[in-house]
């Protein structure tokens, strides 16, 4: 086994483990369950103003105040109306000796699976052009392909403090 080989299967048995899947659109995505404080259904969100159109504002959070993103605004998806699926997915996001509480919200949460590292590819390139470093890995579950999501990285760190001043 050659370095590279060695270094690819060490990643990939870094990130086998529990991941909470959800759904935006008809991609399935999954966060280390270990990041996922809890899931709650759609609240009120307070809106702020100035912020970025990902942001859509904050939420009480057992006397708390934590900022919530939209996921798919996040990544460039077209807005939905929130539905009974709509969930808000609360992590922990960790960026470098901070760590903020803050809410995701997903169209629907899937389940919790077991993603061992021989069902986990590493993620895909795109040239210069695209960041995929927020990306873990591409999971391959049965027929499914999961796209596992570094949470830590979903927000650059200039995002991040924007995100973690409204806290």
């Amino acid at each position: 086994m050659t370095a590279t080989e060695k270094n690819t299967a060490g990643t990939a048995l870094a990130k086998a483990g529990k991941y909470l899947t959800f759904k935006l659109a008809v991609e399935e995505y999954g966060l280390e369950i270990l990041k996922v404080q809890e899931i709650m259904k759609m609240v009120e969100v307070t809106k702020i103003p100035r912020t970025p159109d990902y942001v859509r504002g904050v939420i009480n959070l057992r006397g708390k105040v934590i900022p919530v993103v939209d996921l798919r605004l996040k990544f460039g998806m077209e807005a939905l109306e929130t539905t009974v699926k709509t969930c808000v997915i609360v992590v922990q996001v960790k960026r470098n000796d901070n760590t903020v509480t803050m809410g995701i919200i997903v169209d629907e949460v899937s389940e919790v699976l077991d993603v061992t590292s021989d069902q986990i590819e590493p993620s895909p390139e795109f040239g210069s052009t695209v960041n995929t470093d927020f990306i873990l890995g591409m999971g391959k579950v049965g027929k499914r392909v999961i796209t596992l999501l570094d949470v830590d990285k979903v927000l650059s760190s200039g995002e991040l403090t924007v995100v973690g001043k409204l806290a």
